[in-house]
């Protein structure tokens, strides 16, 4: 309730006016009670939360600065119009950060994924807001005390480092978010992808992706995103998320409920405590978890079957996976089904606790032990129906590793037969879209096997190896274990040689392998840099993005750096720049940047390609992160004097 109180107080601070609220006092404690608000906004989204958090603790250490304007106003001071000033203009500040912070915290976060680098610009100009304020306050004026100034002087300090800070985008998110949104992308590790993603945006969950529907709706009300097309990649998005979460329901952006709600709007009737915190449906089954809390029996069954070990509702860690059935409140939804002739939905009798039927359960054991069948045709249509399953959805892939299929698979990657091969590596790679299932597969030797066949394989195999290299790399510990197994040279081979497929899915996988340091410096032995300029010279290939951005990850090498800045590439670059996509700009403009922080004689070549002209037309008419990027050069270009 307490809490309740301080959030309205907070609200209330937006919309008051100093001049009408009884004095300079009054706006003191407005701001104070900001602060206090904003203090108690959680579930900041990933992409942002280390900044917001870095901002509310920054906003707390002002307290003590208003406690003491405020009890110096209650019975001395005389403000001159200077001080009003200021303080509005303080006040202004502090509710410019807790608008941006209410939005990290309540906004979509796809949407604040996809415009990460804006975001970030943001909380740079809240910071310079912050700043200017706390510059042009009157304090001898006011008599703050020395021990006071001196915690304002470290807060303002503080304020300037986070402005300068260099751009921390989060390039593996870039990555992926720049696969997914991909409309010609044509490659084996899109679900792994996907799952990473989803798990990296905090949108596996139910609750969360219903959530997550909801701000966006309200993104999309609001006139928050003019452009069509981002309002649909983020919809399309959405709608991958709750396809590998399980969830069959379309996203509608343009009424108050969802489809599945519109078909069931009697359920706005039914008492709160009847529906399921997961699906917000009326419960059939519910039972009780460990924290207390009530659910649908089978949906909190699959979120336990995909290894969450907390109670979706409250967050806590459950002390065990017990669940027990809630008789009491079953009793009661009957009741009140019977008395307002609402019909239950049944639940299938063929189906067990956990939502799963007992066929599919017998099938996948049945087909396991077929793995180390004797007949050479009983084991191979088994291992290409556990591959098809292990597609389907993520309780396959749960059910075909708890009932031992992981090592036998693993075994099988070295029969020497092209066709078993080929189907094992892509069970695996179907199977370790599953985040636990990633360790196992690792665990069993897997990774110097599925080397093996990349190097060896089919064509089909060779590509679903690289692919499930990539699923597997996901995990930092198999990022070490693939590169000291020897998978970078053949992932650069394959790069280099491979079908329009398999070239993707080297890419993919050489990308998210790169991230780790050692690994850098080995794609880089492997000849990787060659490979990748042959991408941008092929332009029908449509893989120049792709290209960038592991030109973006080798240039933080300083081998890399060394291999990328010959004249040759800087030309490239500028070409691109002229002549490429919004998206392609906004890649080259990236590794341009990186280049010429590192050696200002790279912007000398790019400025001698006649880059200049295009920089600055970029920062007029293109992207928002292209005209960040192209800003920055120029000012990197003004700082050594290099503009012409």
């Amino acid at each position: 309730m307490e809490r309740q109180r301080v959030m309205e107080r907070g609200e209330k601070a937006g919309v008051s006016s100093s001049s009408n609220g009884g004095g300079e006092v009054d706006v003191v404690v407005e701001m104070m009670d900001v602060i206090e608000a904003v203090g108690l906004y959680v579930g900041y989204r990933r992409t942002q939360r280390k900044e917001c958090l870095n901002l509310v603790r920054r906003l707390k250490l002002l307290l003590p600065l208003l406690e003491e304007i405020k009890e110096i106003g209650n019975y001395k001071l005389v403000p001159s119009e200077g001080l009003k000033t200021s303080l509005d203009n303080f006040k202004k500040a502090l509710l410019a950060a807790k608008k941006l912070l209410k939005k990290c915290s309540c906004g979509s976060k796809i949407y604040l994924a996809m415009e990460s680098e804006a975001v970030m610009s943001s909380f740079h100009a809240v910071y310079e807001k912050l700043n200017q304020a706390l510059d042009d306050l009157p304090y001898d004026e006011i008599g703050i005390s020395v021990e006071v100034k001196e915690q304002v002087e470290l807060t303002r300090m503080q304020l300037k480092r986070a402005k300068k800070r260099s751009d921390t985008q989060d390039i593996e998110l870039a990555m992926d978010m720049m696969v997914v949104f991909s409309k010609k992308d044509d490659r084996n590790a899109d679900n792994a992808i996907l799952e990473r993603l989803a798990i990296k945006l905090e949108l596996h969950a139910v609750p969360d992706l219903k959530a997550e529907e909801v701000a966006v709706r309200k993104l999309v009300n609001e006139r928050g995103v003019q452009n069509a097309e981002s309002i649909q990649q983020i919809k399309d998005l959405l709608g991958k998320f709750k396809q590998i979460a399980g969830v069959d329901e379309a996203v509608v952006l343009d009424g108050p409920f969802s489809s599945k709600s519109l078909q069931r709007c009697r359920s706005l009737l039914i008492p709160h405590e009847f529906l399921c915190p997961i699906t917000l449906e009326i419960m059939v089954d519910p039972v009780i978890v460990a924290t207390g809390q009530t659910y649908e029996r089978e949906s909190i069954q699959k979120w336990l079957n995909s290894n969450h070990r907390t109670c979706p509702k409250t967050g806590q860690t459950l002390g065990h996976l017990s669940l027990a059935s809630n008789f009491a409140l079953r009793n009661l939804i009957q009741e009140w089904c019977e008395k307002n002739n609402y019909e239950l939905h049944k639940k299938d009798a063929c189906l067990g606790s956990d939502g799963i039927s007992a066929e599919l359960k017998e099938e996948i054991s049945s087909l396991v032990q077929n793995l180390s069948s004797s007949e050479f045709e009983v084991r191979r249509e088994a291992i290409k129906k556990i591959r098809m399953l292990a597609k389907e959805n993520p309780d396959n892939r749960i059910l075909i590793a708890n009932y031992g299929g992981i090592p036998p698979l693993v075994q099988l990657l070295s029969y020497q037969d092209p066709n078993i091969q080929e189907h094992t590596v892509t069970a695996l790679l179907n199977l370790s879209i599953d985040e636990t299932n990633k360790i196992l597969v690792a665990r069993e030797g897997a990774i110097p096997a599925i080397v093996e066949i990349l190097q060896h394989g089919t064509n089909e195999a060779r590509e679903n190896s690289a692919a499930a290299l990539f699923s597997l790399s996901m995990l930092d510990e198999n990022k070490v274990l693939i590169g000291a197994s020897n998978g970078i040279r053949p992932l650069v081979h394959l790069l280099q040689n491979g079908t329009i497929r398999g070239k993707k899915d080297a890419a993919t996988a050489l990308f998210n392998l790169s991230l780790n340091q050692t690994n850098k410096s080995r794609a880089i032995k492997a000849g990787i840099i060659p490979a990748l300029l042959h991408l941008l010279e092929e332009k029908n290939l449509g893989m120049i993005d792709e290209a960038l951005s592991i030109f973006l990850l080798l240039a933080s090498h300083p081998e890399g750096r060394n291999e990328i800045g010959k004249l040759s590439f800087i030309k490239t670059l500028v070409d691109i720049i002229r002549n490429g996509t919004p998206k392609n700009k906004e890649c080259a403009l990236s590794v341009l940047l990186q280049l010429g922080l590192h050696n200002s004689s790279i912007i000398l070549a790019a400025l001698q390609y006649g880059v200049y002209e295009h920089l600055v037309e970029l920062t007029k008419s293109g992207t928002n992160r292209a005209q960040r990027k192209a800003n920055s050069i120029l000012q990197h270009m003004s700082k050594y004097g290099h503009i012409p």
